[in-house]
């Protein structure tokens, strides 16, 4: 179980070290292309790829400690680091989004009051630019998501949604620029009515990863579904009249469940023991994800 839990583990902080690599030098060209190509969207949408790059270190260092098998002084391993990464990875996509819409939001004052320096048109070419970088992003969140559903880490898909958030504010951009491009200096204002609305979806998706990273940090119970096929699974060892009672809490890339189940009450506390650990291997042998449980016997009736 430890060599699959390490093996997840490197598996994801790989994926997401390629992630750092590309928003490194993604962030650089569009913050050059956007100099160059006079393109404040460009701009913030480098600025915010930069973000990224801080995020992506964390969750990478992260799931390579969460990785770790346990220890004296974490007996219950250090799975938690995950989800704590998740937490910093949503507060950091909050604040680009935030700090993207603050942007966009001045830019449209000065925009409409006729106050502040008049911006420049954007050259056409930084629109290849943009839809080079959309297909990349994209196809990073299309990767890092379904990699991380598959070993059940939320910091990678926290990540993920960092590429997707990147490629929106980047679609944006795209139609912010053809919209000035197309229409001519009154259409300035297009960028940034774009980068508003996109910045919307990315502080929701960012909400949503923090209030499942802050759930996972103190120990929200899971699905009631993973709970019930638990208790199902106990039931098919032999002597467990039932299970009940059953707990169950996120630790990085694993679960870990506490069960209550129902013996016969005449039989011997052996037995009883022997029971427990029969069930507690069956379940880690069940392909739920366990990283642990914890079996409490109880007496079904008197003997």
């Amino acid at each position: 179980m430890e060599a699959t839990l390490q093996e997840r583990s490197h598996a994801g902080s790989r994926l997401v070290l390629y992630g750092v690599i590309a928003n490194a030098t993604l962030a650089v060209v569009k913050i050059l292309a956007g100099w160059w190509g006079h393109s404040n969207a460009l701009i913030a949408d480098g600025l915010e790829s930069s973000l990224d790059v801080i995020s992506s270190i964390l969750i990478w260092g992260a799931l390579l400690y969460a990785g770790k098998p346990p220890d004296e002084e974490h007996p219950y391993g250090h799975g938690k680091l995950e989800s704590l990464a998740a937490v910093v990875g949503a507060i950091f996509l909050l604040a680009a989004g935030a700090s993207v819409a603050v942007h966009s939001a001045v830019e449209l004052f000065q925009f409409h009051t006729g106050t502040g320096q008049p911006a420049p048109m954007p050259s056409g070419w930084t629109l290849i630019v943009l839809a080079l970088v959309i297909a990349i992003k994209e196809g990073f969140y299309r990767t890092l998501m379904n990699a991380g559903k598959r070993v059940g880490s939320s910091a990678m898909q926290a990540d993920a949604w960092h590429h997707r958030s990147d490629a929106i504010t980047s679609i944006a951009a795209f139609a912010g620029i053809s919209v000035a491009l197309i229409g001519g200096p009154a259409w300035r204002s297009g960028d940034d009515w774009a980068a508003l609305f996109s910045c919307v979806i990315i502080l929701r998706n960012g909400f949503v990863m923090l209030r499942k990273g802050v759930g996972e940090v103190i120990d929200e119970q899971v699905s009631p579904q993973l709970a019930g096929d638990i208790m199902r699974i106990a039931c098919e060892v032999p002597d467990v009249v039932n299970a009940e009672k059953c707990r169950v809490r996120k630790s990085g890339l694993m679960f870990i469940a506490d069960l209550h189940i129902r013996v016969p009450g005449g039989m011997t506390v052996y037995r009883g023991h022997e029971v427990s650990h029969e069930v507690k291997d069956h379940l880690l042998q069940a392909g739920l994800r366990l990283g642990d449980v914890t079996v409490h016997i109880e007496p079904a009736g008197r003997p």
